[in-house]
Parts: C-alpha cells; sequence; structure tokens
C-alpha cells in the first residue's frame, strides 16, 4: 500500500547557491551555527596541546622569554625609557595582548588551508572556521593574563579604575586579529605562498607596536597618526588601564578602533566574495 501524503516522511530538499555581492557578511547563518563555532574551539584546544610536554605553559613560557629578552636587549643594554614602570612590567603587559594578537593572525590565516577535507565534504558558514581560530587563543590569554597579574602585585602596583575598559581593548586585539586573519586566510587558499609571509608580516608588526619601547617617544601629531595601527591603541590602552601610566591614550584608542573596524569589515567583505571559491580551489 503506498503511503498517503500524511505518511509521507520525505525531508524537504534544501538548495545551497552562492550568494551574490559583496554586501551580505551572512551573520545571521554564522549565529546560527554557533554549536558548530563552540565545537571547533574545542577541537583546536585539544589539538593544540595534544601529545605536548608543557601543554598550556607554553602560553605563558612564549611572553614570558620575549620579555626576558627584551629587558635584557632593550631594558639594560639599550636603556630603553619605560613611562617610569620597571622595564620587565611594562613589556609584559604589552606582549600579553600582542601575544594574543599574533597567534590569532597566525592560527586564522592557516585554518581554511588547515581544513580543507572539512571544506571540500561539509556545508556550513566558512566564517566559523576562522572565527573559532581567534577565540581559541583566549584561553592561552587567560592563563597569561594571570601571570601578569601576578607580576603587578609583585612589583607593588595595582590596577587603576581604567580597568573597566579592558574588555574593550580586548575586543579591539580580537577584532584586528579577526581581521586581518579573514584577509590571509582568503589569499591563502589562493597563493599557499601567503603562509610563509605571515611570520615576516607578524615580526614587522611587532617593532611597529609600541611593545619594546613606548609611544611617548614620539609627538603630536605624529603619536596620533601611528595608532592607525589598531594594536598601538590596545598595547597602550593595556599599559593605561593595569599600570596607570601617565598617558591617557585616548585619542590614540580612537584611531586605533575606527581603523580595526576598518580593517574587520573589509576583511570580511573580501573572505564572503571569494568564499564561494573556497571548495573548489582548497
Amino acid at each position: 500500500m503506498s503511503p498517503t501524503a500524511s505518511e509521507d516522511h520525505t525531508l524537504p530538499l534544501t538548495v545551497i547557491e552562492p550568494r551574490q555581492g559583496w554586501i551580505d557578511l551572512g551573520l545571521k547563518e554564522l549565529s546560527e551555527s554557533r554549536e558548530l563555532l563552540f565545537f571547533l574551539v574545542w577541537r583546536d584546544l585539544k589539538v593544540r596541546y595534544k601529545q605536548t610536554v608543557l601543554g598550556a605553559a607554553w602560553a605563558v613560557l612564549q611572553p614570558l622569554l620575549t620579555m626576558v629578552l627584551f629587558s635584557l636587549f632593550f631594558g639594560r643594554l639599550a636603556k630603553m625609557p619605560s613611562d617610569g614602570i620597571p622595564y620587565p612590567l611594562f613589556s609584559y603587559a604589552a606582549l600579553v595582548p600582542w601575544t594574543l594578537f599574533a597567534t590569532s593572525l597566525t592560527n586564522a590565516s592557516n585554518s581554511l588551508v588547515g581544513n580543507a577535507n572539512l571544506l571540500r565534504k561539509v556545508y556550513f558558514p566558512r566564517l566559523t572556521i576562522p572565527v573559532a581560530s581567534v577565540l581559541a587563543c583566549l584561553v592561552d590569554f587567560a592563563i597569561a593574563f594571570v601571570v601578569l597579574l601576578g607580576m603587578i602585585a609583585a612589583y607593588g602596583r595595582g590596577p587603576t579604575g581604567a580597568v573597566v575598559w579592558l574588555p574593550l581593548l580586548l575586543l579591539l586585539a580580537l577584532i584586528t586579529s579577526l581581521g586581518a586573519g579573514l584577509w590571509l586566510a582568503a589569499l591563502n587558499v589562493q597563493f599557499r605562498d601567503v603562509r610563509y609571509t605571515v611570520p615576516f608580516l607578524t615580526q614587522l608588526w611587532l617593532f611597529a607596536t609600541p611593545i619594546a619601547y613606548p609611544s611617548s617617544l614620539l609627538t603630536e601629531p605624529w603619536r596620533t597618526v601611528y595608532s592607525i595601527n589598531p594594536m598601538v591603541g590596545v598595547v597602550e590602552g593595556f599599559r593605561w588601564a593595569l599600570l596607570g601610566t601617565d598617558t591617557v591614550p585616548g585619542p590614540m584608542i580612537l584611531v586605533s578602533s575606527v581603523a580595526g573596524i576598518a580593517l574587520l569589515i573589509s576583511g570580511a567583505l573580501y573572505f564572503r566574495r571569494m568564499e564561494r571559491t573556497f571548495a573548489d580551489v582548497v
């Protein structure tokens, strides 16, 4: 006996077509895939620390060892000024958000190529992959930040009332790394030599950011122009909020925020434009 219409359990047909134009960022679709996003974040964390000897200690060792080198060469030998703050604390307070940015940028730029098999077999919002790569780095940041709080206490200093701005400064760091990561991830699918340029780009960006030196070495208006680099506002904002530096980076944070948001929007638009070719090229 053939089934009646009410007994027919055939699933509805879903047709997936590429989007047209540059405007649709697919944010609604990304929100609906939040469970997949959480799964990818958890997977990235498990893969990162699988079969490692030190595990999560790497989250502290990287900025800590860099701080030791900077303190030796820039603080002691070069006598670099540090806005009246002990140089180890001065540099480590900047290296904590910088390490979050650098790790997020590297992971996001390689995320699509690293998930090539998944891209070819299953449809899901492609933005999920680089976003998950960036969010997974927050765990390392949290560990390094706890060490930073311990150093602040050890040096007898304390956060100021400006500490309430830290979540927004952290958000700016994530926005900047995701924006640049979306550009590089999409380009890396088309041009595989992009992955070789990312470490060089990150190194240049490091010295273009006031980590080993204070931005107070510059006078206005060049100091504000310098903050077109979004990480300038993040780094100086962290020092201001946690260490109470005299230089209030208000205009710098404003310019850095505008630059970071512009980088994110342009990166997302380019990523969505190239998304339709990922499965074929990757």
